[in-house]
């Protein structure tokens, strides 16, 4: 990819990515160690001057300790109808990203959420 042409998705991807490992209280080293992906390309990815593989992408979700399937909805690998209930990616994406909650308050937020989300009739 050419300096020039930064893609907006690979880019916010690359945020978000950014985002949970700085809220992970995460060190770039100490994410490759964990993903056994090079320091020197997360640096990359975070940057979005790289668009990451499955492979990494999943690696990435595992050390973050996120669920695989909203950072892959994130970079567009999966996409909004492949969700159910259509805006609960984003809704969960939200949650994640808050950085006035900690990571219990996260999750419990998100099983709340679950909660409501999953137990509605499907004519909702």
């Amino acid at each position: 990819m050419t300096t020039g042409a930064v893609d907006p998705r690979v880019r916010q991807l690359g945020e978000y990515i950014r985002l949970q490992r700085q809220m992970a209280d995460l060190s770039l080293r100490g994410m490759a160690d964990l993903t056994k992906v090079s320091n020197a390309y997360l640096s990359q990815i975070e940057r979005g001057l790289h668009q990451p593989s499955l492979r990494v992408l999943q690696a990435i979700a595992e050390a973050l300790g996120i669920p695989a399937d909203a950072l892959l909805a994130q970079a567009g690998v999966t996409s909004p109808s492949d969700q159910p209930r259509g805006s609960r990616t984003g809704t969960e994406a939200a949650i994640r990203s808050d950085p006035d909650l900690t990571t219990e308050e996260r999750e419990a937020l998100l099983r709340i959420y679950r909660s409501f989300v999953d137990g509605r009739p499907s004519s909702a």
